[in-house]
């Protein structure tokens, strides 16, 4: 089994986390998305990181390679089993993908991105309306939603995966939730980073 994209990526992550909990061996290629390699592009042929290849199968974007490997390898389950369950634990992947991972790389696409692989100055303004405007009414509802260990059912899930894989590009950026506003979600960020899984994605090769 090959996984495309660079860990760099907070979606190629949330595959590594995946693959890591459920002790799945994989050979991580670390492309940027838009690699020109024809393997990549078979499995993602508009380019988008992460592409997955088994054997003869391949597939790109995160949930849905999620979904496949859940059917794949059951084994520990990492989508709830009840309908009320599963449905907040989908939710939350959503927010995730469409509502965090937009705000949460902003830092990291200004201080790191763009002077390290655009050859372009921070926009520091940017910055600071994403910390000081846009994420707190997030971290508001992430902060009421938190009353455990784990978002949904008592267990870790797909939830904890796709809620705090977009943190790690944050801390990069040198910014951080902080702890006196929001105790609770500070808190669970740093928990869940901790977990060995995802310290296994953070270490995997950027590329």
């Amino acid at each position: 089994m090959k996984l495309y994209g660079t860990s760099l990526s907070p979606f190629v992550r949330k595959v590594l986390v995946v693959l890591a909990e459920k002790g799945v061996e994989v050979r991580h290629v670390p492309l940027r998305f838009h690699d020109p390699d024809p393997r990549f592009r078979a499995a993602s042929p508009f380019g988008k990181i992460p592409a997955l290849e088994d054997e003869d199968f391949r597939l790109a974007d995160s949930s849905a390679i999620i979904q496949y490997l859940e059917r794949r390898h059951p084994e520990p389950a990492l989508l709830p089993a009840t309908a009320r369950d599963l449905g907040r634990a989908i939710w939350f992947d959503e927010l995730g993908d469409t509502e965090l991972f937009p705000l949460l790389v902003k830092p990291f696409v200004q201080r790191v991105l763009r002077p390290r692989f655009m050859n372009q100055p921070c926009d520091e303004a940017a910055v600071a309306r994403c910390m000081g405007e846009e994420l707190p009414r997030l971290f508001d509802y992430l902060e009421g939603q938190i009353d455990g260990p784990f978002l949904v059912g008592g267990t870790f899930s797909l939830a904890d995966i796709s809620v705090v894989t977009g943190f790690h590009n944050l801390h990069l950026a040198g910014e951080a939730v902080d702890a006196g506003r929001w105790p609770r979600l500070s808190a669970y960020v740093a928990a869940i980073l901790e977990r060995p899984s995802f310290q296994a994605a953070l270490s995997a090769r950027q590329g």
